[in-house]
């Protein structure tokens, strides 16, 4: 009997993204261009590009476009990354105050080729950001260092708001998610954000690749124990035929009772829903 491929499930209505137009996002588009910047928004596919270019929003991301990691989820390119661009912090300072915002988040590859996980340049690049717009707040979405709290609190002693750093799924799936990231490293991370004392902790995960609601309650107890008080929860897109597949689309209403049991259980800001990502909206969690 010939084996039939596997029925895929339809993308929902909820799902459909606008493509990027107007003003603001192409003012946008150029300053970044220009300036020879990265931004997560384009490397890694985001859906919600079109929306924030064009409230004017951006996330950056510096140390380069290429991650010495590999995980199956992400668009990022991975390889053998350039050397560290030291003007890098003045372009990016620049293009903020040009874009005229009053927050930004700032993002990077992983850098495991450097001895500091390019912590100095991250550290260089937050105070740049902070002298160049002095009312500025600022998120940032860290790597996790491989857990080492000298390097992480560096970059928290440069002076951002929020400090975010990505569970991105459950424990059971992370070996075949993520590439070299380990599930207690990363909680090991944001327990280190959350004691340091000056910022606030958050992190995030997607949903939709094969974990069940008590896996995903049990990551929630996970990071509020360690001190973690902003979470998201989003859909996982599958970015390329290369990447893994979706196995399910969570509904809006799973995506709702997540939000409910998260605030239950002591987050004071958690965002939840099928577009949502680690950096969407970000500002309101100041």
């Amino acid at each position: 009997m010939e084996n039939k491929p596997e029925l895929i499930e339809r993308k929902p209505e909820w799902l459909k993204i606008s493509l990027p137009q107007g003003k603001q996002y192409l003012d946008v588009k150029e300053i970044i261009a220009r300036k020879r910047l990265n931004t997560i928004c384009v490397s890694g596919k985001c859906p919600n590009l079109s929306e924030c270019w064009g409230r004017g929003t951006a996330t950056f991301m510096i140390l380069g476009d290429i991650c010495t990691r590999s995980c199956k989820f992400c668009a990022t390119k991975t390889g053998t990354p350039l050397g560290v661009d030291w003007d890098e912090p003045d372009r990016l300072a620049d293009t903020i105050e040009k874009m005229k915002l009053r927050h930004c988040v700032i993002t990077s590859v992983d850098r495991d080729d450097l001895d500091d996980g390019g912590a100095e340049l991250w550290a260089a690049t937050v105070k740049r950001v902070k002298e160049r717009n002095p009312h500025i707040t600022i998120e940032t979405l860290i790597p996790d260092f491989n857990g080492n709290r000298e390097l992480i609190d560096r970059v928290i002693a440069s002076g951002p708001n929020i400090v975010s750093h990505n569970m991105e799924t459950v424990r059971r799936l992370t070996p075949k998610i993520r590439s070299s990231a380990k599930y207690d490293i990363s909680l090991k991370t944001i327990e280190i954000i959350a004691n340091n004392g000056k910022v606030k902790a958050k992190s995030g995960i997607m949903v939709g690749l094969g974990e069940s609601e008590e896996e995903v309650i049990e990551t929630m107890d996970d990071l509020i124990n360690v001190g973690c008080r902003v979470f998201t929860i989003g859909q996982y897109l599958q970015p390329t035929r290369k990447h893994l597949a979706v196995k399910e689309y969570v509904s809006l209403e799973q995506f709702q009772r997540y939000k409910a049991i998260g605030l239950e259980k002591g987050f004071q800001f958690v965002e939840s829903g099928p577009l949502v990502r680690s950096s969407y909206r970000a500002e309101r969690h100041i």
